[in-house]
């Protein structure tokens, strides 16, 4: 028996370029839809906050469901080598 090794997958140079670029549209029509809102200024500072907190948090949490989803492929290639070398001790005996 042989040991699987899942495929590694990575994003094209293309998709990579579309979320950055979506992000940056959205982050820029967010802060101008907030520099012209017709506002107190305590209300703006209020509302560029929020959005400058949101997407530190976006970050945040897109960064550690990656790295738990990493960790438990890690767990599980352990797991699923354990499991081959028990079974290729059993099938020497």
């Amino acid at each position: 028996m042989t040991a699987t090794h899942p495929t590694l997958t990575k994003d094209t140079p293309a998709w990579i370029f579309q979320v950055w670029i979506s992000f940056a549209i959205s982050f820029v029509a967010v802060t101008l839809g907030i520099i012209y809102m017709p506002v107190d200024g305590w209300i703006r500072s209020f509302l560029a906050v929020g959005v400058f907190f949101l997407v530190a948090s976006c970050f945040t949490l897109a960064k550690t469901l990656r790295d738990n989803h990493e960790a438990e492929k890690l767990i599980n290639r352990i797991s699923d080598a354990k499991t081959e070398k028990m079974l290729h001790e059993f099938e020497m005996k």
